[in-house]
């Protein structure tokens, strides 16, 4: 391991992150993400994330490793084209995704997280139906 990644990881040690895998239900594509003790998760009520029942945690790209299955990945995008939903080709569920207010990070869905009955969550209210009007709320998510 290189020193300069040998250095982000001491850097999530010290600030309380631990890396958390997930990933889709047929376990086809799996991930990681370092998250802290506690953190927000956004339950959104646009059309996508309403429709789907999808509460997410947005994090730096810094913060996001995908381990496997690239290749089974579908994007979907529609609107700005921004965000990027991507779904396991098997057995379709939306794991992680680019989202159009962070497009430098990820959007975590938080129940595909192993261990997400585990963790020490506040669900926040996103109103994404009103979405220019309150997606600067979320841009500093992604930095970091």
């Amino acid at each position: 391991m290189g020193t300069q990644e040998t250095a982000g990881l001491d850097r999530l040690t010290e600030d309380n992150f631990k890396w958390h895998q997930g990933g889709c239900h047929c376990r086809a594509v799996r991930f990681e993400v370092a998250l802290p003790d506690a953190f927000e998760v956004e339950d959104c009520n646009c059309t996508m994330c309403a429709m789907s029942g999808n509460i997410h945690v947005i994090v730096p790209g810094s913060r996001f490793r995908l381990l496997q299955g690239k290749d089974n990945l579908s994007q979907y995008t529609f609107n700005t084209g921004t965000a990027k939903h991507l779904f396991c080709k098997t057995c379709g569920i939306k794991s992680f995704y680019i989202p159009r207010s962070n497009p430098d990070g990820f959007a975590v869905t938080w129940r595909a997280l192993d261990d997400w009955m585990d963790l020490k969550v506040t669900v926040v209210p996103f109103d994404g139906q009103n979405w220019e009007a309150n997606a600067a709320r979320l841009a500093h998510k992604s930095k970091g």
